[in-house]
């Protein structure tokens, strides 16, 4: 990772156990949020046997990102197979809704599809960004209320990567960013990681990480800590409040 030259903020010690899963489907708004965001994460899933697949609404073509020549649409879909196989995942499907403006798309209509995947898949957990989409970004957002959606119908778990306010605050302070980030009693799981699979994929999303100072300041403060929160449990019912705090 690069040095900013910037004090780290300390991580608080890590503890928990990523759940025991045979099948995950992680479902996102761009190429590349399984890899930036989901990537620690899905690559030790799949380094404990789990068989993960992706669902991504949009080809990323609205990004600002990057020398902004080629067709990004193909130029992402790309990097997207490229990291998927280096994440370890069994399968991805990339549709072509559009970037930047998921969110007018009706939760409904992308939900349909994310039903129709969990249908086949049969996973036995979802794996979303965070409500409040990590960055504030609507897609991320939209995203993860149409899994959610999915989810409710088959009373499925729903698995959320979030990042600690300490986190948030500090990239918010330094990039003038609007991260979205948690109190620890609202993490379930802080969960250790080795980042060398994530890092590979990174690189396979060279449109979009070459000229990325947040990306790599955000993992440099999250150090070999990744930190998950259930927004759904089996049973369909919303995460407990923090006096109910599912044990880690």
């Amino acid at each position: 990772m690069k040095n900013t030259g910037t004090r780290v903020i300390p991580a608080p010690p890590a503890s928990g156990k990523l759940p025991r899963l045979e099948r995950v489907l992680a479902v996102c708004a761009h190429p590349d949020d399984e890899s930036f965001g989901l990537g620690a994460v899905l690559a030790a899933l799949a380094h404990a046997g789990t068989s993960s697949n992706m669902l991504c609404f949009t080809c990323g073509e609205a990004s600002t990102l990057g020398p902004g020549t080629g067709d990004l649409r193909r130029i992402r879909a790309g990097e997207l197979a490229a990291a998927a196989t280096v994440l370890g995942m069994a399968g991805t499907t990339l549709l072509d809704y559009p970037d930047g403006r998921l969110a007018a798309v009706p939760v409904a209509t992308l939900a349909a599809h994310a039903h129709q995947h969990l249908q086949l898949a049969r996973p036995d957990a979802l794996l979303v960004f965070d409500e409040g989409g990590i960055t504030g970004h609507p897609d991320h957002c939209q995203a993860t209320a149409a899994a959610l959606t999915a989810a409710d119908l088959l009373g499925l778990t729903v698995v959320a990567w979030a990042i600690p306010d300490r986190v948030a605050g500090a990239l918010n302070a330094e990039f003038g960013t609007a991260f979205a980030g948690r109190p620890p009693e609202q993490i379930n799981l802080a969960v250790t990681v080795d980042r060398a699979a994530q890092l590979k994929a990174i690189a396979c999303h060279a449109s979009q990480s070459a000229d990325n100072p947040v990306l790599w300041r955000r993992l440099e403060l999250l150090g070999g800590t990744e930190h998950l929160r259930y927004l759904r449990k089996k049973t369909g019912a919303r995460e407990p409040t923090a006096e109910r705090a599912l044990p880690a």
